[in-house]
């Protein structure tokens, strides 16, 4: 059994308690190199933690690399030590040594798989998804970025990024940090955000499909490797830009240049409808485009919005009801007429080139995707005199009109498949704003109007007091 090592800092209760606060760690060597045994003070009468320190090989720089655990038992600052719940500095020496020995008892099968390997299975995998939601086959956003910026295509003349070869079991935070260093520094804040979420994903992926033959540390090697530098949290990325968000009468400017668009380019009503949804309910172009005949409830004036597939949660709710007016209503009713309930709400004319400069209907089907509205949406804004705005400038006007008026932030992230964090973080000075409206609607005048009388009576100037004989 292995020694027992004493130190006179962490040993008793009344040392630690001597001890700063904070996440500041009180390491002490219980193996020179390998293993290490902190100690974390907590505040307000909360026992501190135990930590176990393991060495657990080097990275691609010859730096060593750790593998960190919590103790689940707390330590005996408040209690006395039971050995399974409250450990002493004894007792958590003991646990660390059983915890190296079962580690070394049990090596892991090698793991050549490479980040190659994870991400082509990854890019598989979301290309198989996204075309079978679209009916077609189809390359997802994140294939594309990651063929882009890390997988490489030799045909295309696009080299592979070195951090492709790297084997996953000796990926390193350096590897990672090395990455996204070389990326063009061209590249839009949101683009690098994406494309490292993507590269986030792939890598987690493929640890859990070869967890066992991984070290438990990849994970926190994927996440720390990756987190963005403060530098780049640019205060103009995390808000929406200004000349996005539209007033009401530039959405009417919007939808009367796509009723324009739509009558001159035989539409016969199939882009005014898409572009007259997309504003009535502040949804998504995929959230739109999955809309059913039965998600139209004329009685009762709402949309029956499909929730988004964003996030790795399960949906409470597949729809939400969004309330819309009879305008938007009378647009859609010829669209629904004699046709089944769960038939798509929104079509759209499938064409086929037949010669040169001549194409032909072929058949009509569901929106698919959102590039299918590029083209005409550049003719609907350069008529309504809008050459700024795109599409989701919809969706972030209808947020911000519930925030002016002064509807419920939770109620506005609801109405908006989306979270009440991501409302506050992209449209805080819209909320601030509207609060200070609020505010401002309770002011009321405090100083009296001259001449009112009230129940302040002046004073009387007094005669000055004799002097004291």
């Amino acid at each position: 059994m292995a020694r027992t090592v004493r130190d006179a800092r962490l040993e008793t209760r009344a040392a630690r308690d001597r001890l700063r606060v904070g996440d500041i760690v009180h390491w002490r060597t219980l193996v020179p190199e390998q293993l290490h045994l902190g100690y974390r003070r907590r505040s307000g009468g909360t026992p501190g933690r135990w930590i176990v320190r393991r060495y657990i090989g080097q990275d691609a720089a010859g730096k060593g690399r750790y593998l960190k655990k919590t103790l689940e038992a707390v330590a005996d600052d408040y209690q006395d030590a039971d050995g399974m719940t409250v450990l002493s500095f004894a007792d958590a020496q003991r646990q660390a040594y059983e915890m190296a020995d079962r580690a070394s008892a049990a090596p892991r099968p090698e793991c050549d798989a490479t980040v190659r390997d994870v991400l082509e299975a990854y890019t598989a995998d979301r290309d198989r998804r996204e075309s079978g939601r679209q009916g077609r086959p189809i390359r997802s956003d994140a294939t594309q970025r990651l063929t882009r910026y890390v997988l490489g295509a030799e045909g295309r003349g696009i080299a592979a990024a070195p951090l492709a070869a790297v084997r996953l079991a000796a990926l390193s935070e350096a590897d990672l940090r090395r990455w996204r260093a070389g990326l063009p520094g061209t590249l839009r804040a949101t683009t690098v955000r994406r494309l490292t979420n993507d590269l986030r994903a792939g890598l987690n992926a493929g640890y859990a499909a070869r967890r066992e033959e991984l070290d438990p540390a990849v994970p926190k090697i994927v996440e720390f490797g990756l987190r963005t530098p403060p530098t780049d949290d640019e205060p103009s990325d995390s808000a929406v830009r200004d000349d996005q968000i539209l007033s009401d009468a530039e959405v009417g400017r919007l939808i009367a240049a796509a009723r324009d668009v739509d009558a001159e380019d035989g539409w016969e009503g199939d882009l005014l409808r898409m572009v007259l949804v997309l504003a009535a309910t502040g949804a998504r172009f995929s959230q739109v485009a999955r809309l059913r005949v039965c998600d139209l409830q004329a009685e009762q004036q709402r949309l029956m919005v499909p929730a988004s597939r964003k996030g790795n949660r399960r949906k409470e709710q597949t729809h939400s009801p969004v309330p819309i007016g009879q305008d938007v209503i009378a647009a859609l009713l010829p669209a629904v007429a004699g046709r089944g309930p769960d038939a798509p709400l929104l079509e759209r004319w499938r064409v086929r080139q037949v010669e040169a400069t001549r194409w032909e209907r072929v058949e009509r089907g569901r929106w698919q995707s959102a590039s299918e509205l590029t083209r005409p949406w550049r003719r609907v804004r350069t008529r309504a005199g809008l050459p700024t705005a795109i599409p989701y400038a919809l969706r972030h006007s209808s947020i911000v009109r519930g925030i002016r008026a002064n509807l419920p932030i939770r109620l506005v992230a609801a109405a908006h498949d989306t979270s009440v964090g991501i409302v506050e973080k992209h449209y805080s000075r819209y909320i601030v704003s509207g609060l200070e409206a609020m505010l401002r609607a309770a002011v009321v005048p405090l100083v009296p109007p001259d001449g009112a009388g009230g129940n302040v009576v002046p004073l009387a100037p007094s005669e000055p007091r004799r002097a004291a004989r």
